[in-house]
């Protein structure tokens, strides 16, 4: 596969939001501010492509060697629970005030299921290093542009006038699968 081809098509066509439905706890939550988005969209990409390649090299040179390839789950997600960790300490001290708007998102980032889904459809694909690692900053550069765009469309949710049924979380939904509409047609690309 032509590695640009794989670049856009992890960002458009199988968007992780928008195509997988993965990753939706910190895409509602945190994506009602744009410096949230995007700070959150920055945390992703860090363990995403940190997290695909410790575990490309855990897998292709430790998990089958081994014949132990039934781990692969338990270790993947130990690894990034890890990341996690590390990513949040590091926030906690350096950036406080990102820390504070993060709140308990920040630690959700340890159950995001797009950064699991990423590494194990990277895996499942069986993607060389450098596709895995196209394919991981490809999600999550469409994480990041889905979190941004999703940012600016609920600032103006909150200004229109909609049903008291809809405020919120429904029109939050009702606006994402119109979005994920639109990503879709890029399928034909």
């Amino acid at each position: 596969m032509n590695l640009i081809s794989l670049l856009i098509s992890s960002i458009l066509i199988e968007n992780v939001i928008l195509t997988r439905f993965l990753g939706l706890c910190p895409f509602l939550g945190i994506s009602n501010k744009e410096d949230g988005a995007i700070s959150m969209g920055i945390s992703i990409t860090i363990v995403m492509v940190i997290a695909s390649i410790i575990t490309y090299i855990l897998h292709n040179y430790i998990l089958v060697p081994l014949d132990i390839e039934y781990l692969r789950t338990i270790l993947f997600i130990l690894i990034i629970a890890s990341l996690v960790q590390l990513l949040e300490m590091f926030i906690r001290k350096y950036f406080p005030k990102t820390h504070e708007m993060f709140g308990i998102y920040l630690p959700l980032i340890t159950t995001n299921c797009a950064i699991l889904g990423v590494v194990l459809l990277s895996r499942n694909y069986n993607y060389t290093f450098i596709e895995t690692l196209i394919f991981a900053i490809g999600s999550s550069i469409g994480y990041m542009l889905v979190l941004y765009i999703f940012s600016n469309i609920r600032i103006r949710l909150e200004e229109s006038p909609i049903p008291e049924g809809f405020k919120g979380i429904p029109i939050a939904l009702v606006c994402a699968s119109i979005m994920s509409l639109l990503f879709i047609r890029y399928v034909g690309f």
